[in-house]
C-alpha cells in the first residue's frame, strides 16, 4: 500500500517533559489507516524552507474510529524544534503510512507470551503495538528503560499484564538497565524498540536464550520510500536493507550479528 500526503489538523499539543511532546492530529485519509510499528513524515514549514527533509516519527497511537492519529516525540533538533511550535487548530504536512511494522496477526498466532521493551523515546512505538497485542488477545509483559523521569505509562495498566520500569538514576522503579527486568527464556518472543546499544545487548541476551526477538531501527532518512538509500542497514546476509522500506522492523538476528 502506498503513503498518502495528507494536510492534517492539529486537535492538541501536549508537553509532557521540557523536551517531550505529545502531538494528536487529525488524519483524513481512510484508506491509508496505520498499524503497529509504522511511520509517518511531519513537516510544519514550507517546502522552500529548512531543514530540507521532513521528519519521521512513528505512531504513538491509532484510533480508526475517529480518525485520530498521536505522535509522541522528543524536540532535539531544528525540525521538531518547528513541529513543536504547532498549535490546536494549526495544519501541518503528514505523509504515511510508511515502512513495514510489527506483523501483530502473524505474531500472535505463533507466540502468545510476548515483552513489549522499549528504551527512552524508543518507547513511543510500542504503546500502539501493546495496544493492537491486546486486542488480539495476548496481553503482553512491558518492560521500560528510561534516563530519569518515566512518562506515559498510565494507559498501559489496562492493556498489559506486567509494567516494569528502569531508570539510569535510580529516581523510579528499578535503579540499572531495563535488560535487567526481564529474562528473555521466559517467553515466546521479544519486541524491542529504543538506543541501538540497548537494542544489541536485548538481541544478543534473547540469541543467548534462543528466544526470537524482533527490533524497530531508527536511521536518519530522507525519502522514506526506499529510493534514496540512505537509511540503509547491513544484514547478515551481506545485503544491504532500507530501514524505510523494508524496516524498521527486522528479525534481529538479520540487523544485530
Amino acid at each position: 500500500m502506498r503513503a498518502a500526503c495528507c494536510e492534517a489538523t492539529v486537535l492538541s499539543h501536549e508537553s509532557i517533559l521540557p523536551d517531550i511532546r505529545l502531538l494528536r492530529a487529525l488524519w483524513p485519509d481512510r484508506e491509508h489507516a496505520p498499524h503497529a510499528g509504522q511511520f509517518f513524515t511531519l513537516r510544519a514549514w514550507g517546502a522552500d524552507e529548512a531543514p530540507f527533509l521532513s521528519r519521521p516519527i512513528s505512531v504513538h497511537k491509532w484510533e480508526p474510529e475517529t480518525q485520530t492519529i498521536e505522535f509522541l516525540y522528543q524536540v532535539i533538533g531544528e525540525g521538531t524544534h518547528k513541529i513543536a511550535q504547532l498549535k490546536t487548530g494549526d495544519t501541518f504536512q503528514l505523509t504515511g503510512p510508511m515502512g513495514n511494522g510489527f506483523d501483530i496477526p502473524a505474531l500472535t498466532e505463533q507466540y502468545h507470551k510476548i515483552a513489549v521493551v522499549g528504551g527512552g523515546i524508543g518507547t513511543a512505538p510500542m504503546y500502539q503495538v501493546t495496544r493492537e497485542l491486546a486486542a488480539a488477545g495476548v496481553k503482553p509483559d512491558v518492560f521500560f528503560g528510561f534516563r530519569d523521569t518515566p512518562y506515559c505509562m498510565e494507559e498501559y495498566r489496562s492493556i498489559a499484564n506486567v509494567v516494569k520500569v528502569s531508570t539510569d538514576t535510580g529516581a523510579v522503579g528499578f535503579h540499572g538497565f531495563v535488560t535487567q527486568l526481564y529474562d528473555p527464556a521466559d517467553y515466546d518472543a521479544v519486541l524491542i524498540c529504543g538506543p541501538t546499544v540497548m537494542m544489541k545487548n536485548a538481541a544478543r541476551i534473547c540469541a543467548e536464550k534462543g528466544t526470537p526477538c524482533f527490533v524497530s531501527l531508527e536511521k536518519k532518512m530522507a525519502c522514506g520510500i526506499g529510493a534514496c538509500l540512505g537509511c540503509t542497514c547491513e544484514t547478515k546476509g551481506g545485503e544491504g536493507k532500507s530501514v524505510c522500506k523494508n524496516g524498521p522492523v527486522f528479525d534481529a538476528t538479520e540487523v544485530f550479528f
